[in-house]
């Protein structure tokens, strides 16, 4: 497999390389240089979960690993499944939160460890990533007790659930969890600089394991096949789907998914109060604001990372921008949406329930809309419960953590005593 570095396109790497190295210069994104199409979509759909992924994910590594060694990597990290639930006539839910943490970074976490494991080399590495939320927990459950891999993970203290909190700042181990005086956009700022310091790079053997991986977006290309896969047959040639947004690696992969040849009509962007790209397509100016906490927190991102990636391949395809769908629901809108979805039956969380508004608002009569569930409701208990006025029970998952001692390290958004801090 051979990927270019969307800044400075004569950077070229093949797989393990992008794997180990997370960014590339100037923090440029890396990306397939090819990519395959399927033409018997239908044989594809019809084989389960796991053996698909390991055709769709050997298509796109190519040989570069040993099909018996990839065939291994997908199965050791698809371990769950990502069932479609009908939540009304000519609508259904993805629901990508039956892994371990209870989110959709699972898919992307546990096949990036498995990758990590196989082109690792010799030396020490540390995994060094932002989160808005769920992203920690999938990283630090996927990494933890691996040998030589240390993981530090930098969140925005006080602006995630304190379920999501628990989940991964109580591991320990070779899990090291950072609250940063700030916002997620000053996390991720803190990351990149890391990147840019060639000799802590070096010394600590740096990487990333946010979105920005393309092992982890690789990964992520198979529950969109799986999702389309459990549709009637009849409904699978009008297919909208709708993704919650925050960093776009979500709608990254379903873009890759539709240019491998699955059927999907079009997409919707769905965002929160930060809606950075909804304003930018909608005035072609790409004018970020200051990032705002939201009910649906891990969408509080205002410069996505991954956005390059979805111009490149609209570019590439000779796709219009024009095509993408787009919009953004206030705290009180989304409130609303979560109760009319209990009403129907369906118990969502916040980001869930954006993607579901926005696709019921722009689905037409001969469409079929498909919205991603990224999270089980009861990582948010405490405003599912207040909006809903229900007591949730927590999935054993979450509830052995809830009990746990949080081990978290506080810092200030300062990047010298960051990097102190990974030399230590």
């Amino acid at each position: 497999m051979n990927l270019y570095n969307i800044k400075h396109p004569e950077q070229q790497v093949n797989f393990a390389q992008a794997v180990r190295q997370g960014l590339g210069k100037d923090q440029g994104l890396f990306f397939p240089e090819k990519l395959p199409h399927f033409d018997d979509i239908d044989s594809l759909l019809a084989m389960p979960l796991v053996e698909r992924s390991q055709k769709i994910l050997s298509a796109l590594i190519g040989e570069e690993l040993p099909v018996e060694t990839l065939n291994a990597m997908v199965k050791n990290a698809f371990t769950f499944p990502a069932p479609v639930a009908k939540v009304e006539e000519d609508i259904y839910a993805l629901e990508l939160f039956h892994g371990p943490t209870l989110a959709f970074k699972d898919f992307g976490g546990r096949f990036m460890a498995q990758a990590l494991a196989v082109v690792r080399g010799d030396g020490k590495i540390t995994i060094l990533t932002a989160t808005s939320g769920d992203t920690g927990a999938a990283v630090a459950h996927a990494f933890y007790g691996l040998e030589n891999i240390e993981v530090v993970i930098l969140y925005p203290k006080g602006k995630i659930s304190p379920l999501q909190e628990k989940l991964f700042c109580t591991l320990g181990g070779n899990i090291r969890t950072v609250a940063i005086n700030g916002d997620f956009d000053a996390c991720q700022a803190l990351v990149k600089q890391a990147f840019d310091d060639e000799e802590l790079r070096q010394a600590i053997g740096l990487n990333s394991a946010n979105s920005i991986n393309i092992s982890r977006l690789l990964a992520q290309v198979c529950y969109y096949f799986e999702a389309v896969a459990q549709l009637p047959k009849e409904k699978r040639q009008q297919v909208v789907v709708s993704v919650p947004s925050g960093n776009f690696g979500n709608l990254t992969a379903g873009l890759i998914a539709k240019t491998l040849g699955l059927p999907i009509k079009r997409f919707i962007a769905a965002t929160n109060a930060n809606d950075t790209v909804p304003r930018y397509l909608n005035s072609g100016k790409w004018d970020p604001h200051a990032t705002v906490a939201t009910l649906s927190n891990a969408m509080d991102v205002s410069r996505p990372n991954n956005w390059p990636r979805v111009e490149e391949l609209f570019k590439r395809n000779g796709w219009d921008l024009t095509e993408l769908g787009s919009g953004a629901l206030t705290d009180e809108e989304t409130e609303k949406t979560l109760q009319a979805q209990y009403a129907k039956g369906y118990l969502c969380e916040p980001h869930g329930a954006i993607a579901y508004q926005l696709l019921k608002d722009q689905l037409q009569a001969d469409e079929t809309g498909i919205f991603l569930c990224t999270a089980h409701p009861a990582k948010f208990k405490e405003s599912v419960e207040r909006i809903l006025n229900l007591e949730l029970p927590l999935p054993e998952a979450l509830d052995k953590h809830n009990k746990l001692p949080l081990l978290s390290d506080e810092m200030e958004n300062d990047f010298e005593t960051l990097r102190a801090y990974l030399l230590k």
